[in-house]
C-alpha cells in the first residue's frame, strides 16, 4: 500500500447526506456508498442513529466543518426546521435531489451565495459531473 493518497476531483468535496437511513433501498443509503466509492468523504445526518459503510449516522443538527456539498434527502416540508442549519454550514452548494426541490430554501440559499442544483446525486456521480 502507498503511503500517500493520488488527489482526485472529488476528495475536496466533503458532503453532508442529510435525510441518511440505515435502510439499504433508500437512495440516502446508496448516496453514501457511492460517494465513498468516488473518494468523497460523507457525513452522514438522519432522524435515527445507526452506520451507513462504516460511517455513523449523526442525530440532530451537529456542528460539521468544512463541508462542501448537502444533498438534501428530505422533502421540503421536513427541510423547514434544518435551514438555518443547511445555511449556517456554509457549504459551497446544496443538491437537491429528486422529490426535495424548494424554491424557498434555493431562494435563501442563493442569497448567502451558495450554488444549488436541482440534481440527482446518484447521477452526477456516475457520470462524473460531481
Amino acid at each position: 500500500m502507498l503511503p500517500f493518497r493520488i488527489n482526485t476531483p472529488n476528495m475536496d468535496k466533503k458532503t453532508l447526506v442529510l435525510g441518511a437511513t440505515t435502510n439499504t433501498s433508500r437512495y440516502s443509503n446508496i448516496a453514501v456508498h457511492r460517494l465513498h466509492r468516488n473518494d468523497v468523504e460523507a457525513v452522514s445526518v438522519g432522524i435515527r442513529e445507526g452506520e451507513i459503510d462504516g460511517t455513523p449516522i449523526l442525530h440532530g443538527q451537529p456542528q460539521i466543518d468544512d463541508v462542501h456539498t448537502i444533498t438534501l434527502y428530505l422533502n421540503p416540508e421536513r427541510q423547514k426546521p434544518y435551514y438555518d442549519y443547511i445555511l449556517g454550514l456554509k457549504p459551497k452548494r446544496i443538491i437537491f435531489n429528486p422529490g426535495t426541490e424548494n424554491p424557498e430554501l434555493i431562494r435563501l440559499a442563493k442569497q448567502q451565495g451558495i450554488e444549488t442544483e436541482i440534481a440527482c446525486t446518484l447521477v452526477m456521480l456516475s457520470t462524473g459531473s460531481y
